[in-house]
């Protein structure tokens, strides 16, 4: 039998730095056998080099569109936004499959070529945990970016101004550090913050940036499942400077903050980081803002409100990227016992349950979207 061939794509989302293999996975998988080609790309915080040097293949840019139907295409994020019917199997994050904006168009393109998504954020074990995601470093980054917002916003009048990815971790924290010092010399004391769903992977993740950069454990609310029970909103989040969500949702629950919760004399709040980002899902406990933000433009004002501090959200769909090194190796690390199993992914119970529900959710989608 042919060894399969993956084909790893270069990344088209701006400034997204991360890859879901990573020259040490790269390495595993030739050595069982797979066939690797890997797009050049500017992008990458790995150098082309490094998989060369462990033996893949090195091709042009973008070239995934005209390779043969049978090899893999595996990339990180979302695919630009173009019409063409899709071909491949492709295993990457869409943002589909929670009628998000625009679901429809993104997801038919894989029916209308009789190709099929193998969804990264569905790929789950037999219990229903996922077997690999950017949870830790997403948490991580968001709350290390917002502590820098709040104490941005007590020194400035200006937005926060666009961020880039770090080399590593010592590096981010040093500027946080910093930033949470002057935040300190402003406001006469350390911010307050909220982090619900803290005991998740992107809760720890935000929890353990907040704590390096020299939060104490009695200025930070570690909030779960028990806390949030009885139901939002909940005025321990206008109560704190931060509230940085964690929760990952499929279906709705009552809001954690909203409009009306935001309106009080007393609010402190001043900084929210949506991890999350599901800035179009009706699903969303954060219903304060539309505008998912970007590396360029970290934050959204929150309009309307008739008092208090200004109040800026971060909804920065790729946060790990901020960290693209680590988060990379980190989740290629975690992904590389289902990735060995793509050459009979179809009998893999991983991928077999990503196919189900792809086939669940294309059965939901409207005839008209099937048939541009």
């Amino acid at each position: 039998m042919a060894p399969t061939v993956l084909h790893l794509r270069s990344e088209t989302k701006h400034l997204e730095h991360r890859s879901a293999l990573t020259p040490a996975t790269t390495a595993e998988l030739i050595k069982a056998g797979y066939i690797v080609n890997v797009e050049r790309s500017p992008e990458r915080i790995f150098d082309d080099e490094e998989f060369e040097k462990v033996g893949a293949t090195l091709v042009p840019e973008h070239s995934w569109v005209d390779a043969p139907k049978e090899h893999i295409i595996v990339g990180l994020k979302e695919l630009e936004e173009k019409d063409f019917p899709l071909k491949h199997v492709h295993v990457s994050f869409a943002h589909c499959y929670k009628q998000q904006a625009g679901w429809e168009t993104v997801l038919a393109r894989y029916p209308r070529g009789d190709g099929t998504l193998l969804d990264l954020e569905f790929l789950v074990d037999e219990h229903g945990r996922r077997v690999a995601a950017f949870g830790f470093h997403a948490g991580f980054a968001g709350a290390a970016l917002a502590l820098e917002v709040w104490a941005w916003q007590l020194n400035h009048s200006e937005p926060f101004p666009g961020v880039e990815s770090y080399p590593n971790e010592d590096a981010l924290i040093a500027d946080v550090q910093k930033a949470v010092k002057e935040g300190v010399e402003k406001a006469g004391r350390l911010p307050r913050v909220i982090v619900i769903g803290a005991r998740g992977r992107c809760g720890s993740g935000a929890v353990s940036a907040l704590k390096k950069a020299g939060i104490p454990d009695e200025n930070i609310l570690d909030w779960d499942m028990a806390e949030t029970a009885k139901g939002g909103p909940f005025k321990e989040i206008t109560d704190s400077d931060i509230f940085v969500n964690c929760i990952y949702l499929t279906s709705k629950i009552p809001n954690f903050v909203n409009m009306e919760s935001l309106q009080i004399p007393d609010r402190q709040l001043r900084v929210v980081c949506d991890v999350s980002a599901d800035t179009t899902s009706p699903f969303t406990p954060v219903p304060i803002y539309t505008v998912a933000t970007t590396f360029d433009k970290p934050t959204v004002p929150v309009d309307g409100l008739a008092s208090g501090p200004p109040l800026s959200v971060i909804s920065i769909d790729h946060l790990p990227s901020l960290l693209p090194r680590e988060a990379s190796e980190a989740f290629s690390h975690d992904l590389l016992p289902s990735l060995l199993t793509l050459n009979d992914w179809q009998n893999s119970p991983v991928w077999a349950r990503a196919k189900k529900l792809f086939d669940e959710k294309v059965a939901t989608l409207p005839e008209s979207a099937l048939q541009k």
